[in-house]
């Protein structure tokens, strides 16, 4: 899927829309300004909070679109304030909060950016497999000979990413991608998925059994889909295949991972880390059962945060416009399987 973050695409129609008799578009969360601008030239924009209370139903009732990204949830109960709606537009990748059965039922077609964060949350697991493998310190003062011998020491990296086994749960766009890097870093990278993946995408891994990836695994970088199957996916029996020194990363979804068998796992084993970015649910309270446990790193959903990968993402508005413009959408959503 190509860049969307060009602030003057082409087609569709670059004829400007304006007035009364305009398609009305709800946005309900943060958009990149210029493509913003760029739907508000063809259709009447209005930036309404999904949690505004009676301006957003009011807003529903009369909006033939919806801009969407991570917490409007898109269910029987939004569709049913909203009679004339035809396109709702996920500015991003999963459907987690989309009830996709219930807009195919009302006609509503549902869009979204399937590739526009894949490089961006590639970089960020890099960076965290860097952070646990080879910590850093910067100086600002002087420092006398001894504390420097001591922070050098301090500081040693124990193991190499050449010396690691990377193991990947679900080879998709951003798991074929950490395959790629894991194997240009020199490490053996293995991988489990439940569809078959062609060789070409596996960039050098080699597929194992989800037995032998967790028992296998260094690194243990999460990259599967909402599908329901997904929920719980790692138990406690899982966790306790795994190496006592191993690293859980998880960028895909926060109710993947038991957190409560995680919490004592990680407790269990204070060699561990655990570096998680995605929660159930976020934001979390005071009852998170990852909380205050020294070898847990609780990021707040930001593997995606860039300015090009949100720009990327907001361009799901070219595709709601084809929709009200009665053309076909590039990126229809498709329902993940169960």
């Amino acid at each position: 899927m190509p860049s969307h973050s060009d602030p003057s695409p082409g087609p569709p129609s670059s004829v400007r829309r304006e007035g009364s008799n305009a398609p009305l578009v709800i946005q309900t969360e943060q958009l990149d300004a210029a493509a913003a601008l760029w739907l508000g030239e063809r259709c009447r924009l209005e930036k309404i909070s999904y949690d505004a209370g009676e301006p957003f139903e009011r807003g529903l009732a009369e909006a033939s679109g919806l801009v969407v990204r991570t917490y409007t949830k898109v269910d029987e109960v939004l569709l049913a304030k909203a009679p004339k709606l035809k396109v709702v537009g996920r500015a991003g990748v999963g459907l987690d909060n989309f009830d996709l059965s219930a807009c195919a039922k009302r006609g509503v077609a549902v869009v979204h950016t399937p590739d526009a964060n894949t490089r961006a949350v590639i970089e960020y697991v890099v960076s965290l497999i860097c952070d646990v493998v080879r910590p850093r310190a910067f100086l600002q003062d002087a420092i006398e000979a001894e504390r420097w011998r001591e922070a050098r020491e301090e500081l040693k990296g124990r193991r190499q990413l050449c010396e690691m086994t990377l193991g990947i749960l679900g080879l998709g766009r951003i798991g074929q991608g950490m395959a790629d890097v894991g194997r240009a870093l020199g490490m053996r990278v293995l991988y489990h998925d439940i569809a078959e993946i062609p060789k070409p995408a596996r960039h050098g891994a080699l597929s194992v059994s989800r037995n032998e990836l967790l028992a296998s695994a260094d690194i243990l970088t999460i990259h599967v889909d909402g599908r329901r199957a997904n929920r719980g996916l790692i138990q406690a029996s899982d966790l306790a295949a795994m190496k006592g020194d191993a690293t859980i990363i998880n960028t895909s979804r926060g109710f993947v991972l038991d957190s409560l068998a995680l919490a004592e796992f990680m407790i269990a084993h204070p060699a561990a880390t655990a570096l998680l970015d995605v929660h159930e649910p976020e934001p979390f309270d005071g009852t998170y059962p990852l909380l205050d446990i020294a070898n847990v790193h609780l990021a707040p959903h930001i593997a995606s945060s860039t300015v090009l990968a949100h720009a990327n993402m907001s361009w799901v508005v070219r595709d709601v416009w084809r929709v009200l413009s009665g053309e076909k959408p590039e990126f229809p959503a498709r329902p993940e399987p169960t």
